[in-house]
């Protein structure tokens, strides 16, 4: 398994900071408790697919240059987007990128505020389960959001697709081929993309400028 993600470096910066992350080849990112004997090593070496472990718990999630945007956004402990209570602070983090949606063109979204609801699948795909945080169109995930606390403050972790794609995901699981197919009819109707009819051709490039211009100044109130 590839070494985890740097998160460590966020402990030292004392002010908030958001950053696109960019990738060089297809990463399979586990989620913290999620074990190795998951994943089908051959297949990843075949293809040629990176695995890593984020410090965020939650199910697998499968990045492949061009095919998302994954940002990491830290929040340290004396910042107005803080809260104590894990849910409202993943609610703060989330309205933020529901408002960067919306100027990327991605329309009738809403954000998920209860308790985190995996399900069936949520444990093995991260974009089959619900969060507090996450975005929504209808009850297909857009948004997928994960959080990992320090005695800094908190480092939020979030992905969306152009397409939403979960058999390249799947394929990469150590499973049955009959179990792989099943779990890849399951998690079509789950999540989309920007691309696949969020309410507008949702613009990348757009949503993630907009994201890192508006993170220095969203939610300077702490009653946000």
């Amino acid at each position: 398994m590839g070494s985890p993600f740097d998160v460590e470096r966020y402990r030292t910066l004392p002010h908030r900071q958001a950053e696109a992350r960019e990738l060089v080849q297809p990463t399979l990112v586990l989620g913290s408790t999620q074990r190795p004997e998951l994943v089908a090593g051959p297949v990843a070496r075949e293809r040629g697919v990176e695995v890593v472990r984020r410090r965020g718990g939650g199910g697998a999630v499968l990045l492949r240059p061009g095919d998302h945007l994954w940002v990491d956004a830290w929040v340290p402990r004396d910042d107005p987007l803080w809260s104590d209570d894990v849910s409202v602070a993943a609610g703060r983090v989330g309205a933020w990128w529901r408002a960067a949606l919306g100027g990327a063109g991605v329309g009738d979204t809403t954000l998920y505020e209860g308790r985190a609801i995996p399900g069936e699948l949520g444990a093995l795909v991260c974009f089959a389960g619900r969060g507090p945080g996450e975005v929504f169109a209808g009850e297909r995930k857009v948004v997928g959001l994960s959080q990992w606390r320090a005695r800094e403050g908190a480092l939020f972790s979030a992905c969306v697709y152009s397409h939403w794609e979960p058999a390249p995901l799947v394929e990469l699981f150590d499973l049955e081929a009959g179990v792989r197919t099943s779990i890849v009819r399951d998690l079509i109707p789950v999540a989309l993309g920007l691309q696949d009819g969020t309410g507008g051709a949702g613009d990348m490039a757009v949503l993630r400028a907009a994201l890192l211009s508006s993170f220095d100044a969203w939610g300077s109130e702490p009653s946000l």
